[in-house]
């Protein structure tokens, strides 16, 4: 057997033991509990009644927490049913909503924030992203100009927890971090997010926990059908023409909930199909620096002087303008049975699954203007222009002689699969409830990545007139040649890169199961009303695999093995498409081809799979047992009745990490590493009730985040490189980086307090409080003597001075802390007078602070000295009106700028700060109430109404170590109208 096959069979083994446990607490739980509702039906002496299981969103309790109470007969349940429809008479939409999502964080015993559906299949936004970043200190991050991943209280997204039902979901990311895009709004009916944590809760965040939520079929009286259709387009136009995207969608969804048996039995299935395009504008300054003088790359870095450049003035050293078109297919279904046959026993089975596909073109124009080197030696500048800047001038006009452009066609296309699938199963015995949930949760990726290059014929050069904002917006390019005329442009390596093109093929797998035992028990006991034990486990594997090619073009070095640099070919006129539209930037166009059918008909591959792609295949795994108690609380404190919980989780982690083991490039076997570990994470909720509207709430709770799951991996890189510049230049040196399957989690403290005055009926106003110390954190870590005599040299051209260098990798240090203010509330404009009846508004502001360890604070000008990710500021405002069938609502949320890590030239750590953003959404609806066309609703959104960008500004320093800081990056995607009908039977 060789070794894969070895490593394939040891899966396998591992995937059946774990089935095989699963299915033995699923059978030795279900030989229990007909035994278990025949003797209490024998205790009694009656058969139990028909019921339907209370719907424990509605009730304030998350799908996390079985109820302890019995429940809810047919007759109650049903009464309880029609007086809810009748209330939704009255409040309906968009203040029904709020309504619910109130009562939600009203009755919770934890400090919570939640959204709720407006109408089955309707979330207030497009996407459940834009939901949830509407809510109190929570932010969105997009990508592709799509709200997809949160950040809750500052944090990054890898600190947030996601479960679906409960249940915490695999991702498609390399991280934990959950891309919420992959989950239709239509199919979502509500969302929990835990600020504080619960022992009950399973699968939390540092920052916090989301918990998506799926219709219960029972909560209706009766069969419901739901009907959503909306054309979707984007304002940007067909950027890319010929690729097969454009700017026209939709997005549609059916919903079929119904009940059989007497009301005992409940279906509800789902379906949300979207077709969507993206068209992006991209631009970018690839770094910035002065050439010339004293403050010059010549005087201080030994780089040529730049002709016709003034000296010790501020100028952009190359550039991208690229354009991307995408089209993205989600089909998504969502099936839940509910079946509550009598008092004693409940079980619901719910199921989600999706396939997402997506295409995209990114073809783009580049080049280098720094004095560096060939192909650039012929580089030179005529007239330049200058604006004021600190702490130099800033070039912002001139002409570029001699330039060598590059452009770069790229396509990617990307299949994901996301299925999840739980199991919910109740036994109520008297004062004990016991419960057995089994769950399993998948995510597959494939990934094709190919681009090529192309230059102009003949190594030709171009003389480029340029202007360049300081601030925002896009430069204005005047070009002396066509980029977008076949006979100017070849099949070629301009920039000397030592290939023609690449193309790569990564596929990941994620999977959790676990399955997840509990019984809760009322008590009478001091101030305890109940309390719930349980025990979960948790097996997760995530498999990350990546090959790499490059592609040559045909004739060059096939026979002889000899690459030549400055080999060219026509591109193949079949391949051609109509050119790509770059007039954003001032140039009309570039070539536009098929990638692919050039690539395969052009050029030949060969596997070029290095130690950096061979770090990039591995197989982290870590399996988790939990147990935990808690203790509700309901008492009076001094006359003030006082609810809550207190309780603990214990946690233990075993992760390992399997990964490829190589000989400089060669493969020549795996290696192994991991570590165990122990947390004990006590939590206390108490919520006073000082009038029948207004609460105090405390939390105080010890919470854990384990690091990023590709920081885990035991796999590392490393390799030799020349010093071009500095007072080491010419020394030959080593440097690497890897991951460290050693890790152990982010660990904090954190406290709340809330107080909550509600009033109306979608009406209230919040004042929230917070702190969390971290006794635990995780950096990246900078080795500066590390010894590489145990790697093979790479580049045998080049003799390492010494074995000694700098080695990168993930590490924990302790300290560092966060603290924040939160101010929310939600107001219906009747309440001042008779004639604002219908008009409201919600509105929220977070402020939050934080400091991070010293040890991970870089000494580089601009390095971030707050937690990774954090925006200072986070709002939300929304003015909404509803009447007579008729409602309108206009929401803009708020994020502040924050600083990332990003990589400079010759792999120098510099940082990337992302500035403030605005984005304003609108929504117009007219709902039918009476005729033939009852049920009818007509709906036009669009998203993005100001076509606001996304801006990144740079942080690095001139060559004699001023700082600086610079415009860096420039993205829009234009704004997405829908328009289109809701019907409901």
């Amino acid at each position: 057997m060789n070794r894969r096959e070895n490593q394939g069979s040891m899966e396998k083994g591992a995937a059946l033991q774990r089935r095989r446990l699963v299915v033995a607490c699923a059978s030795a739980w279900l030989l229990v509990a007909p035994g278990a509702a025949v003797l209490a039906q024998d205790a009694s002496g009656q058969s139990p009644s028909t019921q339907a299981q209370p719907n424990q969103a509605q009730s304030g309790q998350a799908t996390q927490q079985p109820k302890n109470t019995k429940p809810q007969s047919k007759a109650e349940k049903q009464k309880k049913v029609e007086a809810s429809q009748l209330g939704a008479v009255v409040v309906n939409g968009i203040s029904n909503s709020i309504q619910s999502a109130l009562d939600t964080k009203q009755n919770s015993d934890d400090i919570v924030e939640a959204i709720s559906a407006e109408d089955i299949g309707k979330l207030p936004d497009v996407s459940i992203a834009d939901s949830l970043a509407r809510l109190p200190g929570l932010a969105t991050q997009r990508v592709d100009g799509q709200a997809s991943a949160i950040s809750i209280r500052g944090l990054s997204p890898d600190f947030a927890g996601t479960t679906l039902n409960g249940r915490e979901q695999a991702t498609i990311g390399e991280n934990r971090g959950v891309e919420y895009d992959q989950y239709p709004s239509e199919l979502i009916n509500g969302a929990t997010v835990y600020k504080t944590p619960d022992a009950s809760v399973i699968g939390q965040g540092l920052a916090g926990t989301v918990d998506l939520q799926t219709i219960n079929p029972l909560d209706l009286s009766k069969r419901t059908m739901v009907f959503n259709l909306r054309g979707e387009h984007d304002s940007d136009g067909n950027l890319n023409p010929g690729t097969g995207t454009g700017t026209t969608g939709h997005r549609a969804s059916f919903s079929y909930i119904d009940q059989f048996f007497d009301h005992t039995f409940g279906v509800a299935i789902g379906f949300a199909q979207l077709d969507q395009p993206i068209q992006e504008k991209q631009y970018q300054a690839w770094w910035w620096g002065a050439d010339n003088g004293s403050a010059g790359m010549d005087q201080n870095w030994g780089a040529r002087t730049m002709p016709g450049m003034p000296d010790n003035v501020n100028a952009q050293q190359g550039m991208q303008l690229r354009a991307q078109s995408q089209d993205e297919k989600r089909n998504g279904l969502m099936a839940v049975l509910e079946w509550a046959p009598n008092e004693t026993y409940y079980s619901k089975l719910d199921m989600y699954y999706s396939t997402f596909n997506k295409s995209e073109f990114t073809n783009g124009l580049q080049w280098s203007s720094s004095p560096y080197g060939q192909p650039y030696d012929n580089l030179s500048y005529a007239n330049v222009g200058t604006s004021p800047g600190s702490p130099l001038p800033i070039v912002t006009s001139g002409t570029m002689l001699g330039l060598a452009p590059i452009m770069q066609n790229e396509y990617t296309k990307e299949h994901d699969k996301l299925y999840s699938i739980g199991w919910n199963n109740k036994l109520y015995l008297g004062d004990w409830t016991t419960s057995l949930d089994l769950s399993s949760s998948s995510a597959r990726v494939k990934l094709h990545d190919a681009y090529l290059f192309t230059g102009l014929a003949n190594g030709g050069l171009a003389n480029v007139g340029f202007n360049t904002p300081t601030g925002e917006g896009y430069p204005d390019f005047s070009p002396n040649v066509n980029f977008a005329d076949p006979s100017s442009v070849v099949f070629t390596d301009p920039d000397n890169y030592g290939y023609n093109g690449r193309e790569e093929f990564d596929r990941q797998d994620d999977r959790i199961d676990a399955f997840r035992l509990q019984a809760s028990r009322t008590l009478d006991w001091w101030i305890f009303s109940s309390m719930d034990l349980g025990f979960d486990y948790s097996d997760r594997t995530k498999t990350k695999h990546a090959d790499v090619d490059f592609a040559w073009l045909n004739g060059n070095g096939d026979t002889d093995g000899t690459y030549q640099y400055g080999y060219s070919a026509p591109i193949n006129p079949a391949f051609l498409y109509n050119p790509t539209s770059l007039g954003y930037g001032g140039i009309p166009g570039i070539i536009n081809y098929n990638v692919l059918g050039a690539m395969y008909s052009q050029f030949y591959l060969t596997p070029e799979n290095g130690a950096g792609d061979w770090s990039r295949n591995y197989t982290i795994e870590e399996k988790v047992p939990l147990a935990y108690a808690k203790f509700n609380i309901d008492t009076d404190v001094a006359g003030i009745p006082v609810r809550g919980n207190m309780g603990v989780q214990f946690v233990h982690t075993d992760q390992s990490s399997t990964a490829l083991q190589t000989n400089g490039d060669t493969l020549v076997g795996q290696i192994n590493g991991g570590t165990s570990y122990n947390n004990v994470l006590p939590s206390l909720n108490l919520v006073a009730k000082l009038s029948d509207t207004q609460y105090l709430r405390f939390g105080l709770a010890k919470t854990m985040t384990r690091g990023r799951i590709d920081d885990e991996k035991v796999s590392s890189s490393a390799g030799v490189s020349k010093i071009t510049d500095g007072p080491q230049a010419g020394q030959v040196v080593w440097s690497g980086s890897g991951g460290n399957p050693l890790l152990k989690p982010y660990v904090a403290v954190g406290t709340d307090i809330s107080w909550e005055k509600y009033f109306g009926k979608a009406s209230y106003v919040s004042v929230a409080v917070f702190r969390k110390n971290l006794l635990n954190y995780i950096y990246n870590k900078t080795i500066l003597n590390y010894d590489f005599s145990h790697y093979i040299n790479n580049t045998p051209t080049l003799t390492p001075t010494s074995n000694y260098g700098a080695f990168t990798l993930p590490e924990n240090g302790t300290g560092g802390s966060m603290d924040g203010l939160e101010l929310a509330g939600s107001f219906e404009g009747g309440l001042l007078a008779e004639a604002l009846e219908g008009f409201g508004i919600q509105a929220n502001y977070s402020l939050t602070n934080s400091t991070i360890p010293t040890s991970s604070i870089s000494a580089i000008p601009g390095g971030p000295k707050t937690l990774p990710g954090l925006s200072h500021k986070v709002g939300n405002i929304t003015l909404y009106y509803e009447r007579n069938g008729f409602s309108a609502r206009i929401a803009q949320r708020y994020r502040s700028s924050f600083t990332g890590e990003a990589v400079a030239l010759f792999d120098q750590l510099g940082y990337t700060k992302i500035l403030a953003n605005r984005q304003t959404d609108l929504q117009l609806e007219y709902d039918f109430s009476q005729g033939p066309m009852n049920g009818l609703s007509i709906l036009l959104q669009v998203n993005n109404l100001f076509n606001s960008p996304d801006e990144t500004v740079q942080y690095a320093t001139l060559a004699n170590n001023v700082p600086m800081t610079m415009p860096l990056e420039y993205d829009t995607w234009g704004r997405t109208v829908l328009l289109g009908f809701s019907y409901k039977l």
